[in-house]
């Protein structure tokens, strides 16, 4: 299985007819995920790739009864398109943008939580099924089905895990991308725990980086998990005080530090890497076997990772 996206995902792309949404509708139909329909104000009635272009998403889901949105609009806008998509029953609502203001994150979630919705991001790359479905920015080729589901930050770095882990034999049913500002919308515990609830995962990988205390949180539910979970970590190096790349990966009053974080999640059991091409060697030593196996550990070949390069 596969959680919160699969092939039964209808997607709307809002701001379809823009640079980014225009390029990643094509990559995102290219990977056969049921792209139905784009929004663009003012601009219903166009097509972009054979994809109809509608002034709203409420007359998407009139048309084509999609129930996720992948939202590419600017960061001042953000917010209307979310609370838009939140007011048409869209139950996944991917928000790929990034420098969207603090507060306006606050209500995006407020709002989306009183309806329903699910917000991944902002600043994220995105939730991929792979082999089934395909919500945003992440190269494809990365991907393959399998027993490994990933929740992460960090888009680069859960980009070069999952392909490792894909040339290991070792693919995935979902990953997650958290994004990488303060406000966000899944946290890690609600993924953990749909990955513990999905017979087809086996295994978990946690992609954390410095900056609050999402990682410690995440430990005191990983103690409760049967399922074994591996992580790494990024910014050992990180100054205190020291933004590093996103706006939530900065130590703050002796709080998100990297010693803190793998501090609690090895007392949670969790196997932490220290480079992240070691994740995958770290997966294949804990995935526990299934009948099926033989013994073995499950591992799979490359097939299913869509058409995009």
């Amino acid at each position: 299985m596969a959680i919160f996206v699969d092939e039964r995902t209808r997607v709307v792309i809002q701001n379809a007819t823009g640079r980014q949404g225009r390029f990643h509708l094509t990559q995102m139909l290219a990977y056969g995920t049921h792209v139905m329909a784009g929004t663009s104000p003012g601009k219903g009635g166009q097509e972009v790739e054979g994809i109809p272009i509608y002034d709203t998403v409420e007359q998407a889901v009139l048309h084509h009864a999609v129930n996720a949105s992948v939202i590419f609009v600017p960061a001042a806008f953000a917010k209307d398109a979310v609370f838009e998509a939140a007011d048409a029953g869209l139950g996944v609502i991917v928000v790929i943008t990034e420098h969207i203001p603090v507060h306006d994150a606050m209500a995006m979630m407020a709002y989306a939580r009183q309806r329903g919705s699910v917000v991944v991001g902002p600043n994220t790359f995105g939730i991929i099924s792979p082999g089934k479905a395909k919500l945003g920015i992440m190269p494809a080729v990365a991907y393959t089905p399998g027993p490994v589901g990933i929740v992460a930050r960090s888009g680069t770095l859960s980009y070069e895990i999952a392909s490792a882990l894909t040339d290991a034999g070792l693919g995935q049913t979902t990953v997650v991308g958290l994004g990488g500002d303060r406000v966000v919308g899944l946290n890690f515990v609600e993924v953990l725990k749909k990955f513990s609830d999905d017979p087809e995962t086996r295994a978990v990988v946690l992609v954390g980086e410095i900056g609050g205390s999402a990682e410690e949180e995440a430990s005191e539910y990983i103690k409760g998990m049967s399922k074994p979970v591996v992580a790494y970590v990024a910014g050992r190096s990180a100054p205190p005080g020291k933004r590093m790349g996103h706006a939530g990966a900065i130590i703050e009053r002796g709080r998100g530090t990297f010693e803190g974080k793998i501090e609690a999640l090895e007392a949670a059991g969790v196997k932490v890497a220290a480079l992240p091409w070691q994740v995958a060697d770290l997966v294949a030593e804990v995935l526990p076997p299934t009948p099926a196996d033989g013994g073995g550990n499950g591992r799979n070949g490359r097939a299913g990772t869509g058409g995009e390069a």
